[in-house]
């Protein structure tokens, strides 16, 4: 299956438009693309770069940013860590994150842990900081879209994102041998608002369609993989599906080869309450949350669904 890429070209020209075809595309699938996005060639280039020097440093010197404690909010995550909801194996990968940095009086300063830096690479801090905030910036407009898809005020969404805990991730997935057990990501859903996917052209990526067959998803170069999170789910009353997906085991002739992307988790403020927007409760579609929740409760229960934390 393709999916037909929505650029943002129309975004300027017919906002009702690109909005209606977003939507649509997360409605059917949970998953859209969109091309020509604005993010900078240099920029995303400079962040792979970095995120191959990193992760071809030696294991010991890796782990030296492994945060105990941390749930993997911040820096490193080893190889065989996390294990997908509801999976005995864990995933083929490692990984590291980069978050928002928030000034020492800001409110949800307590509440987000600091970025941690490797030094043996020296552009890794400005590189990633310079991609985390053109993802920042284009999430938000794509929140627009959403809004409005949702019967809400273009703006409604944004206040509750903008020192939201959003995460970049730099992912690799190293060679897989032929014995090898599990699969580079085993079947989940993302846990926050929209989730930015750049690096998926790459074979791997599967969604899990309606009618249950798992769909190849390889957008064009240079496209980003949008898809929703269980928290936009939640929030929508699954008007927007939080689709399973996950990344398989690359072919015979690929097997040798290491898997690098670059997704950005779109989060909301840990103290954003998540209660069903009244546009999405009818008749036909009931509300399936009474109870509100928090963005930091529900983060935490699924953190320790995924192992990260205890």
């Amino acid at each position: 299956m393709t999916l037909e890429p929505i650029s943002m070209t129309l975004y300027d020209a017919d906002f009702p438009a690109f909005s209606d075809a977003l939507g649509a595309a997360f409605e059917r699938y949970g998953f859209a693309v969109v091309s020509d996005h604005g993010l900078p060639s240099s920029e995303i280039s400079g962040a792979l770069e970095a995120a191959r020097a990193f992760f071809a440093l030696p294991d010991a010197v890796k782990r030296r940013y492994c945060v105990e404690g941390g749930a993997g909010q911040r820096g490193y995550t080893p190889f065989g860590v996390e294990t997908a909801k509801g999976e005995t194996l864990s995933d083929l990968k490692e990984f590291w994150h980069v978050g928002r940095d928030l000034a020492a009086d800001h409110p949800a300063s307590g509440l987000m842990p600091s970025n941690l830096w490797p030094e043996e690479v020296p552009q890794f801090r400005s590189s990633l900081e310079t991609l985390f905030a053109s993802f920042d910036q284009l999430g938000a407009r794509l929140l627009r879209a959403v809004a409005r898809r949702l019967g809400q005020p273009e703006d409604a969404l944004l206040a509750a994102v903008k020192d939201g805990d959003s995460i970049l991730r730099l992912l690799h997935y190293p060679p897989v041998p032929a014995d090898a057990e599990g699969v580079r990501a085993g079947a989940h859903e993302d846990i926050n608002v929209i989730t930015l996917l750049l690096g998926a052209e790459e074979a791997g990526l599967q969604i899990l369609d309606l009618d249950g067959r798992w769909i190849d998803v390889q957008p064009p170069e240079g496209a980003i993989v949008c898809n929703i999170g269980d928290m936009l789910q939640r929030l929508s009353n699954h008007v927007l599906p939080s689709t399973t997906h996950r990344v398989v085991n690359p072919s015979t002739a690929r097997r040798s080869i290491s898997r690098y992307s670059m997704p950005f988790f779109l989060h909301f403020s840990p103290s954003y309450l998540i209660e069903t927007l009244p546009t999405c409760i009818n008749t036909d579609r009931p509300n399936r949350y009474e109870k509100p929740i928090t963005s930091r409760e529900y983060l935490f229960e699924r953190l320790r669904e995924l192992k990260l934390l205890t």
